[in-house]
C-alpha cells in the first residue's frame, strides 16, 4: 500500500514531470527542469498556499481576541477551546492549513532527492522508460546535470544553500508574528515564553537548519527550497495586496 502511495501521488508524479520538462526545456538542463516542476508544484498547491497565508494574516488580526479568551478563561481549558474555536469559526479560517502544506511538500522533496541522486537507482541523467507515462517524450541522452553549465546539479552548492537559508528567513519574517517582548519585573508566562523561544527558533534557527540541510545533501535540494521559498514571498506579498 504504502509503495503504491509514493509510486502514484509522489514519486512518479515528480519523476514524469522533471523528464518532461527537460524534454522541452533549453539544454535538457535538470536544473531548470527543477525550477518548472516547482513552479508546477506550487500552482498545484496554489489554493493550499493561498488558505495558508490568509490563516497566517487572519491569526495575526484575532491574536488580541484569544489573548482575551485565554486571560478569560485560564482556569477552564475546555471553555478556552470552545472559545478559541468560535473565533476561529467566525474569522472563517483553518488553523491547521499552514501545517498541511508543510506535509504535503515533505514526500515532494523526497521525491525530487531520489530523482536526482545518483545512488537512488532509477535517477538522472538516466531514464527510466518503465516509470514515464504515455505522453511524456524521452530525452534520450540530452540530459544536462550542470545547472546552467555552472553547477553540477547533484553537488553541493553552497551559494544557492544560502540563498535557501536567507530566503527562508525573509519568508518567517513575513509569516511569523512577533510575539510580546518580555517585560522586566513580570511574572513569568510559559506560554508568552515558549512563543517567543518558538518564534526565534523558527526565525533564526530554522534558516540556519535549512541551509545546512540544503548544502549536506545536493544542489537540487538546495534550489527547490530557494525557488519555493522565493515563490512562498510572492504569494506573501501579493495576498496581502490584493485582500
Amino acid at each position: 500500500m504504502f509503495n503504491y502511495i509514493w509510486h502514484t501521488f509522489f514519486f512518479d508524479p515528480v519523476y514524469n514531470a522533471l523528464v518532461f520538462f527537460i524534454d522541452v526545456l533549453p539544454n535538457g538542463d535538470v536544473g531548470l527542469a527543477i525550477i518548472a516542476t516547482v513552479l508546477l508544484v506550487k500552482t498545484i498547491l496554489l489554493p493550499l498556499s493561498i488558505k495558508a497565508v490568509k490563516t497566517q494574516k487572519v491569526m495575526r488580526e484575532i491574536e488580541p481576541k484569544l489573548k482575551e479568551i485565554k486571560e478569560k478563561y485560564k482556569d477552564d481549558r475546555q471553555q478556552q477551546a470552545q472559545a478559541m474555536m468560535e473565533v476561529y469559526k467566525e474569522a472563517g479560517m483553518n488553523p491547521l492549513a499552514s501545517i498541511a502544506l508543510v506535509f504535503i511538500q515533505i514526500p515532494i522533496i523526497i521525491a525530487l532527492y531520489f530523482s536526482v541522486y545518483s545512488g537512488g537507482g532509477i535517477a538522472l541523467p538516466a531514464i527510466n522508460l518503465d516509470i514515464l507515462y504515455s505522453f511524456i517524450m524521452d530525452p534520450g541522452t540530452q540530459v544536462s546535470m550542470n545547472f546552467l553549465g555552472l553547477t553540477d546539479i547533484t553537488e553541493r552548492s553552497i551559494l544557492l544553500a544560502l540563498g535557501a537559508g536567507i530566503t527562508q528567513y525573509i519568508h518567517v519574517t513575513l509569516t511569523m508574528p512577533t510575539p510580546p517582548p518580555k517585560v522586566d519585573g513580570a511574572a513569568p508566562n510559559l506560554k508568552e515564553d515558549f512563543a517567543r523561544n518558538m518564534h526565534m527558533q523558527m526565525k533564526y534557527v530554522m534558516p540556519i537548519l535549512i541551509t545546512f540541510v540544503a548544502y549536506s545533501i545536493s544542489a537540487a535540494i538546495a534550489l527547490y527550497f530557494f525557488v519555493s521559498n522565493v515563490v512562498s514571498i510572492a504569494q506573501e506579498y501579493y495576498i496581502r495586496k490584493h485582500r
